[in-house]
């Protein structure tokens, strides 16, 4: 498994954390998605033979939110 935590500076609500989990949740090979609004980033637990970093980056961006590079 690999670890990641992305910078989502929009991040500012319990809806913005619904939102991002729930759109990362159910990609292939996630395990965990975590945000943390007081932080504002997502604590991302995947399988990367299943799911690569720009599928998690582009499942927030559909969502709205951009991510800090």
């Amino acid at each position: 498994m690999t670890e990641i935590t992305l910078s989502v500076p929009d991040i500012s609500c319990g809806h913005c954390k619904s939102s991002i989990e729930s759109a990362v949740s159910p990609l292939s090979g996630v395990e965990t998605a975590v945000v943390d609004i007081a932080d504002r980033n997502v604590a991302i637990t995947y399988d990367g033979s299943d799911s690569t970093v720009e599928a998690i980056v582009a499942a927030i961006d559909e969502q709205g939110y951009t991510v800090a590079r």
